[in-house]
């Protein structure tokens, strides 16, 4: 009996014991594609607060498990793991990526985040979105496709194109947002003219994995001397463990679809003897199309190859090569490219150090077609482009009574474009080495090191035949010809230091990154003007550096996945302004709320997902262009005709220049209310913002009074304007199987602008045009809308064609002046949209992107400088647009000023149209082959009379260089 009871009493206390054993478990967490180790990974006690995270080697400890309780593991981007515990000392865990969820991983400054974390308002762009067709240069990948980001490219080969976030946000200050690859800035506020087609077109499309375009203050603000346009944050493509190679390549011949409407041959012919029937003999012979004359069928072609995978599997590497060609429509224009691209990902000291190396060199050549648009559309269409007699190289051009080259005429458009040469060749070499390193004596803590280098080379040479019309000297009688060549070196240095401390406190999670910026442009010129004189010394042009610094904080808070709130503040300083106003601050605070997650939603079936957010965040303008360091004292030499002389000696007047000592930063204060939403389990998403922005403190050129400093205009802070606006986008998944998927994406703006304050409330006149001496068609007016235009308001006949000369009396005077003139429209849109359709059935697939803009307006200055009987005979004949035998316009001088050529410019474009075809395991090793076709700019809808409507010099139409119709052959291959 006695025995019998110890051994219960024994029993019964080794119940409790064996049932409340609680036991440590240890292990490593690796990335199943590169084997390399994992920080960061959650790992949690089904049911419990109990958890950790993975350290900087992958390695975890966690404690006080029980027998029976499950662990999850859980990393963003990747497939959870939950494993059961049943006395494991040792459990190591390889996490497979997750297709579905890799895209919810966003690029912040300085750092990443979950795009379910996000307060601000920032859109995520990856290759599964990107835009098909010919996309020589990285923007044209996400036209359309993000609500509040314009795009507009013009026709050239690579063309350079204006980007709009949310409208902009200075007057005449940039308005371009700031570009930031793999963490260095690439913009060069001195880099005006390098021989690049635009500051991306370096860049190979094929090489970039994502983009990340910040929107709103409160997620711009961390970059906030150079955030107050947005920030698009450039990702490029890593090696993987596994082995992989890939080859894409794609042909495309570029067509003209359109052109200004002018007189044929025989038309002019017919129009000239009916309005002067004294001139006829001074016709040609010839019927030429000069505007189909300086276009021709433009083909070009782009190969891309890449290599990647793991060196000795412990170095990750990606290698690309690609190559470009592109000719443009216009006459002898091209653009090559070269470009070769290294990514390491060396991880050293038994992993404790993990480092990014992006390595970049390319080379860029580009030969720029001189602009003949306007010679081509007025150039009498009787006479020839080849003269066999002719001495200006076998091309027709005027001539006087000696046979020399005509004075005050236009010059055959077709010879200015095959005897001028015109050609850039740039090297390009930018890149960086990011340094990570996670404490070893706290974990909690990683030290980040961001070196940056981006250099550029350039030599620009322009030759201009000395049989060229355009270089006869007619006083002397002889050709001078013209020969010029440009050296230009610029440099972008980079260094970003900081701390980043990541905690997680039981159900909340605490991220703080604070540290210090420093980047320095330079720049230098070597310009020899005419080298036919051998004693010609260069001009040697040494811009002043410009350099920018920062200090930041940023806090990021997360309560139990439901609740988010983000503060930032940074110190910015630029050498632009002077030491008094040279820093500023720029804060920032958001808040976001998962309503989804909260008990009364947490189970519903039919909303997936909902989340508030709200922001609020400053940034700043400091890029001036050309007015750099505006508030130094600066002088020039004056011209010829303000020299003297002095006891037989010339000497030059140095004149001082406009000065601005208290010219400081441009601030932007921006609100947004967000709303995320996702239905039926994400089948149906998008989102929903409304913002306002409040440009204060504008940098702007406007007028000063007499005498007061040494210009009667500079740049000054002068006054603000607000942006609002609303944005919303839907993505659906109509149909999703097997066989069949069918996705459709929307997205529409609505944009107000207004100008608010100027200096003592004066008007500014812009928006200069051609017709006449110093006409201007816009103004900056407060209330207002920026750049709106300002005309005379025409009077109509009872057949409601314009009278000549007739406009009305606004102010009720009596009498025609400026003051009639009123606001009669404005460049911007008030509504932009894009709609993109993704199919595939099968093996199969179809996509198209389309877009719109709607509300804006176009001043037509083709038609108003040309379009007017008197301009048809000037000392030559010159061809005109049809459009003048309905107007009948002959040659008033405010005929330019009327609102008659204010057109609407809405439109529907249909950017993109692609059927591809995909094989798959088609030979060993071969994953796919992709075979496709395409048509890029298929059709444009608009009202508007002109070329394009779709313009970038603040909707001011004098020619441009025109979209064309390009039709593709592509296709993909992977290994």
């Amino acid at each position: 009996m006695k025995t019998f009871t110890k051994s219960a009493m024994l029993l019964l206390w080794l119940v409790p014991m064996s049932f409340f054993a609680q036991s440590t478990v240890v292990g490593t967490v690796t990335d199943a594609g590169s084997g390399q180790p994992i920080p960061g990974v959650n790992i949690i006690v089904r049911g419990t607060s109990n958890g950790t995270s993975s350290d900087f080697d992958g390695n975890y400890s966690l404690g006080n498990v029980k027998d029976g309780e499950s662990i999850i593991y859980s990393y963003v981007g990747f497939i959870e793991q939950e494993v059961a515990y049943t006395g494991q000392a040792t459990i190591n865990i390889v996490l497979e990526e997750d297709a579905a969820e890799l895209e919810q991983v966003v690029l912040i400054g300085y750092g990443a985040t979950r795009k379910k974390d996000l307060t601000g308002s920032v859109a995520l762009i990856t290759t599964e979105d990107f835009n098909t067709g010919n996309n020589v240069t990285a923007e044209n990948l996400f036209t359309g496709r993000v609500a509040g980001v314009n795009i507009n490219t013009n026709g050239g080969p690579a063309g350079n194109s204006q980007i709009r976030i949310r409208g902009g946000a200075s007057l005449n200050a940039s308005n371009d947002p700031l570009i930031v690859v793999d963490g260095l800035p690439i913009n060069d506020p001195n880099d005006t003219n390098n021989g690049s087609r635009s500051v991306l077109s370096a860049i190979n499309p094929n090489d970039i994995e994502s983009f990340s375009i910040l929107k709103d203050a409160s997620a711009a603000a961390i970059y906030g001397n150079r955030g107050a346009n947005g920030v698009i944050i450039i990702t490029t493509k890593k090696g993987k463990k596994k082995l992989q190679i890939s080859l894409n390549s794609k042909t495309s011949i570029n067509t003209q679809t359109d052109g200004v409407d002018v007189f044929s041959a025989d038309e002019f012919r017919a129009y000239v003897a009916e309005n002067f029937p004294d001139r006829v003999a001074d016709l040609g012979n010839a019927n030429t199309d000069w505007q189909d004359e300086i276009y021709r069928d433009a083909f070009s072609s782009d190969h891309n190859l890449s290599v990647s995978g793991s060196i000795l599997d412990a170095l990750p590497t990606r290698l690309s090569i690609g190559r470009s060609d592109q000719e443009g429509i216009r006459k002898t224009s091209k653009f090559e490219r070269t470009t070769t691209s290294l990514s390491l990902n060396p991880r050293l000291f038994n992993n404790h150090l993990k480092i990014d190396v992006n390595a970049n060199l390319n080379f860029e050549k580009n030969r720029f077609a001189p602009g003949v648009e306007g010679s081509a559309i007025t150039f009498d269409p009787t006479q020839p482009v080849f003269d066999p007699s002719s001495p200006f190289g076998g091309f027709f051009e005027y001539t006087d009574s000696n046979g020399f080259a005509q004075a005050n005429v236009q010059r055959n458009p077709v010879a200015q474009l095959l005897q001028t040469r015109n050609i850039a060749n740039v090297r390009r070499y930018y890149g960086n080495a990011k340094f990570d390193y996670q404490l070893h004596f706290f974990p909690d803590v990683r030290a980040v090191l961001n070196l940056g280098l981006d250099t550029s080379e350039t030599n620009r040479f322009e030759e201009r035949s000395t049989e060229s019309a355009n270089t006869f000297n007619s006083n002397l009688g002889e050709f001078n010809g013209f020969k010029s060549d440009t050296d230009f070196t610029s440099k972008n240095r980079l260094l970003d230091a900081y701390l980043v401390y990541n905690k997680d406190i039981g159900n909340l999670g605490v991220e703080a990154t604070g540290g210090y910026s420093y980047q320095k442009f330079e720049v230098e010129r070597f310009e020899t003007f005419d080298q036919r004189d051998p004693n010609l010394e260069p001009d040697v042009t040494i811009e002043p550096d410009v350099v920018l610094l920062a200090y930041f904080l940023r806090a990021n808070l997360k309560l139990s996945d439901k609740y988010f709130l983000s503060g930032s503040i940074r110190r910015d300083g630029t050498s632009r302004f002077a030491e008094d106003v040279r820093f500023g601050y720029f804060p920032s605070a958001s808040f976001g709320w998962q309503i989804s997650e909260e008990n009364f939603l947490q189970n519903s079936s039919t909303l997936s997902n909902l989340k508030l957010r709200l922001g609020y965040g400053v940034t700043g303008q400091q890029d001036l262009g050309t007015f750099a360091n505006g508030y130094l004292e600066r002088y020039r030499t004056a011209g010829q005709n303000t020299q003297y002389i002095l006891n037989g000696e010339v000497i030059n007047i140095v004149q001082a220049q406009f000065r601005n000592e208290d010219l400081e930063w441009e601030k932007i204060t921006e609100y947004n209310i967000g709303l995320d939403y996702g239905l039926f389990n994400d089948r149906i998403s998008g989102a929903i913002d409304v913002f306002k922005k409040e440009s204060n403190d504008l940098l702007s050129s406007a007028p000063v009074p007499d005498a007061v400093n040494f210009s009667n205009q500079g740049f000054q802070n002068i006054g603000k304007f607000t942006t609002e606006g609303v944005e919303f986008s839907i993505s659906a998944d109509i149909i999703k199987n097997n066989n069949l998927n069918w996705n459709l994406s929307y997205n529409v703006t609505f944009i107000d602008q207004e100008i608010e304050e100027l200096a003592f409330g004066q008007d500014i006149i812009t928006g200069g045009i051609s017709g006449g001496i110093g006409n201007n068609i816009q103004i900056q007016r407060q209330g207002e809308s920026p750049f709106s235009f300002f005309t005379f308001a025409q009077i109509y006949d009872d057949n409601g064609r314009p009278i000549e000369g007739a406009y009305a009396d606004l102010n009720r005077d009596g009498v025609i002046n400026n003051n009639d003139r009123y606001i009669s429209g404005k460049p911007a849109a008030d509504i932009t949209m894009g709609l993109q359709s993704s199919l595939n059935y099968k093996n199969f697939d179809f996509s198209f992107n389309m877009r719109a803009s709607i509300g804006n307006e176009i001043y037509n200055n083709v038609e108003s400088q040309n379009a007017q009987i008197g301009n048809t005979f000037r000392t030559v004949f010159n061809n005109t647009p049809v459009s003048v035998l309905e107007t009948n316009f002959t040659n008033t001088p405010n005929v330019i000023l009327s609102d008659f050529y204010i057109e609407d410019a809405s439109f529907l474009r249909m950017d993109n149209i692609t059927l591809g075809y995909t094989l798959r395991d088609v030979m060993k090793g071969v994953s796919s082959l992709r075979l496709w076709a395409g048509v890029q700019n298929a059709f444009v809808i608009t009202d508007y009379s002109g070329l394009d409507p779709e313009i970038q010099n603040n909707g001011i139409d004098n020619t441009i260089f025109p979209r064309g119709r390009t039709y593709l052959l592509g296709l993909n291959y992977n290994y």
